[in-house]
């Protein structure tokens, strides 16, 4: 459905539209929206996320080494529950960064649809 579109917006463009609109970029790749998200008004809370999991995750890994060296049940008990909270922890903390990234998304969209706009009210 989309490639349709692009197709359509695509024909419909004249040269200067094409070349203004390849100057103002396609949608950037997945890394690169990563990236954008450490950036901004609300950048230094991603980064703070991202530190926070990686350690979070990094003690779940732990408990979790601990949980399959363990002897006995109780002491297994007392390194699961710990590793199983701490790795689940993390990956909601991971997935607590994917809305900044669509926000971003939909901003990029929406202004390549402003410059699209502008571009027509010129003709």
């Amino acid at each position: 459905m989309t490639d349709d579109i692009d197709t359509l917006i695509a024909r419909t463009l004249g040269e200067e539209d094409r070349a203004l609109l390849e100057r103002a970029g396609a949608e950037p790749g997945y890394f690169r929206q990563i990236g954008e998200t450490f950036t901004g008004p609300t950048g230094w809370m991603n980064v703070v996320l991202l530190v926070t999991q990686t350690l979070l995750f990094i003690a779940g890994v732990w408990a979790a080494w601990r949980f399959f060296q363990a002897g006995e049940a109780l002491e297994a008990l007392r390194w699961g529950l710990p590793a199983a909270v701490l790795i689940l922890s993390s990956l909601m903390l991971k997935l607590s960064i994917w809305p900044a990234i669509h926000a971003n998304r939909t901003i990029h969209a929406l202004r390549r649809l402003e410059l699209q706009l502008a571009l027509r009210r010129q003709d």
